[in-house]
Formats: structure tokens, sequence, C-alpha cells
């Protein structure tokens, strides 16, 4: 049975919100997510979607204030409360498109981090060229790692691909600069040694274009060479579409092709671009927290209220719990 408790949604975190923000949440139940607004209600009243519930939170914080704004000054901000309803159990998951170093570190100091976990990475999954799915990790959340911290990162991304994607046996690589065990940094060499003893499907070093072709489907990396290589993949997906529909239009007997392969394009949008999943999961923390682009439009919004009840409905939560107990318990404290 669907678990009935709704999804607590920031409604004052992105650029454009709250008037985005809404505009998703009404995508979102009309797709029969149950919706949670969490907000300034004198600013929400006469906007909120008709079926959505409030919860009162006065305090907005800024893209431009620090990350510990809501810890230290802003106690009753919005991007704060998502994660004490969630630590609460009044909500299943929590949703923002606001200030991401505030929504890390309101989910580790409301939620906490899972036994065995250090650092909580942020996750997401890019298409694959031969058809599958990438889970790649972190995304920006550390971006100075010890190689013990690629190896946490690389359990949760298995225990995502097995839970989420329903994968058993996920291949896990370490991202680098050769498929040669030698290869990488001192950093990717000492991590290598580290994933190597951990008892799952471990294939070794994986570089970019092999990891999009299909050669592994956790992808594990530091949060800068991340963060550089998901932004990449996206803006090169951009311009590959952009320059398509320029050449299309190019010669008026093309009009047919473009007409003709409307329905492609529709579908290799749907598959590629960010607001197909609408934001990265914080993986790791005791709770499903989804932190979607700053610069969301509705669809993103919907769409990472679907993949926040995704996850939880997956159980996802308990399966990283049960693999960091298992793959890492014995190896902390070292």
């Amino acid at each position: 049975m669907a678990d009935p408790r709704p999804i607590a949604l920031d409604a004052f975190g992105g650029d454009k919100a709250p008037e985005v923000i809404l505009e998703g949440a009404a995508l979102a139940l009309a797709q029969g997510v149950p919706v949670l607004l969490v907000g300034d209600t004198d600013r929400l009243r006469g906007k909120v979607p008709r079926g959505a519930e409030v919860v009162h939170a006065p305090e907005v914080v800024g893209m431009d204030e620090p990350a510990t704004t809501p810890l230290r000054k802003k106690p009753n901000a919005s991007i704060r409360r998502i994660f004490e309803l969630l630590r609460d159990g009044s909500v299943q998951a929590a949703v923002t498109c606001g200030h991401s170093g505030a929504a890390m570190a309101c989910a580790l100091h409301v939620l906490g981090p899972l036994p065995g976990v250090d650092r909580p990475p942020l996750c997401t999954v890019v298409p694959r060229k031969d058809g599958g799915q990438l889970v790649l990790l972190d995304l920006g959340a550390n971006v100075d790692c010890k190689p013990q911290h690629l190896a946490q990162f690389a359990v949760l991304g298995e225990a995502y691909a097995r839970a989420v994607l329903k994968l058993p046996t996920p291949r896990v690589g370490l991202l680098a600069n050769g498929e040669e065990q030698g290869k990488g940094n001192a950093q990717v060499r000492a991590a290598f040694s580290e994933l190597d003893a951990i008892d799952f499907a471990f294939v070794g070093n994986v570089e970019p274009l092999g990891a999009l072709r299909g050669e592994c489907d956790v992808l594990v990396c530091d949060g800068f060479v991340g963060n550089v290589m998901l932004k990449t993949v996206e803006g090169t997906i951009e311009v590959a579409g952009h320059v398509l529909k320029e050449e299309l239009r190019r010669r008026p007997d093309a009009l047919l092709g473009r007409w003709l392969l409307a329905g492609a394009f529709r579908r290799f949008r749907q598959r590629t671009t960010y607001d197909s999943v609408g934001g990265a999961l914080l993986l790791g923390v005791d709770g499903v927290a989804v932190v979607g682009h700053g610069r969301a439009d509705a669809r993103a919004v919907a769409s990472a209220m679907r993949y926040a009840r995704s996850c939880a409905a997956a159980g996802l939560v308990a399966a990283v719990r049960a693999d960091a107990a298992r793959l890492l318990g014995p190896r902390n404290g070292r």
C-alpha cells in the first residue's frame, strides 16, 4: 500500500519561487503526488493549489546567504522546516530547489548521517548509450575527499542502484583518466585499493566515455570532478540538440524532417534534460532529501517530487542503512 504521507516542498526555494514552485506543486498533485507546501502562509495566501497542505515557515534563506544561516540565524526558515517535518515522520520525503549548501547543512543537522557515513554525497542518474542509467556521485557536496570517503560513496551508490534501479548486482566504477590500475592522481590510486577491498562488484577504473557507454552502473568520484562532469554532460546535450535543430532549419526542404522528428526530439529531451529527474539526492542522511536546481521550472519541480516519492517507496534509506552497516561498519575507526 502506498504511503499516504505527503512530500514536503520548500515553497520559497529556487530562483523563481514561489510562483514556479507552486506551479510545480500543482503538476505534482495532478500526477497523484501528495504535497505539503512549507513557507510563509501570508505570502502564499490565495496561491496554494487545490489539494495541497501548508505548514507555516516565515523565514527564507537567500541564495547569497551563508549555508549556516538556517542553523544560526533563521531557525524558522522553510528550507530547515522541511527536514524537521521529515525527521518527525509527518512526511515521507523533503524537496527543495533553494540554497544547496543550506539544504545539505540542514539535512545533516536535522536528520543526521546514517551510521558508517562520514560525508553524504549528492547523487543523480544520467542516461547511458546502452539504454541504461548511470548513477553518478558525488556531484558537489564534498569537493575535497579522502579515499575512504570515495569508498563510502561507492557503497551508497551501489545500494541506491539496487533499491531504486532494481539492479541485482550493480557494477561500481572509479572515475579515472585511464582504465589501468595505477592511473589517476594520488587520491584515485588510494581509493582503488579501498574499493577493491569491499565485497561488491567493483570493475576498477572507468573513463567518462566508458561509463556513459555502459561499462558500469555506478560511477564514483569526488564532488569537484563529479560536478564538472555532470555540467559537461548537460552542456553537451544542450549544444547537441541546438546544433541539430539549427541544421534542420537551414533548408526549407528539412521542414518535413523536423515535423517527422518532433516526437523523437520530445523523447530525447525527456530522457536527457535535468528536469527529467528534477534534482539530486542527498544520499546517506537519515531520510529521503532531494535538492533541485535553483533554475528549476514547474516540470522540474514536479519531477523532483515524483523522484523523492519513488525513492521513499523503494525503501532507499533502509537499504542504504543495511549496506552501510554490512560493508562499512568494520572499516570505520581506521
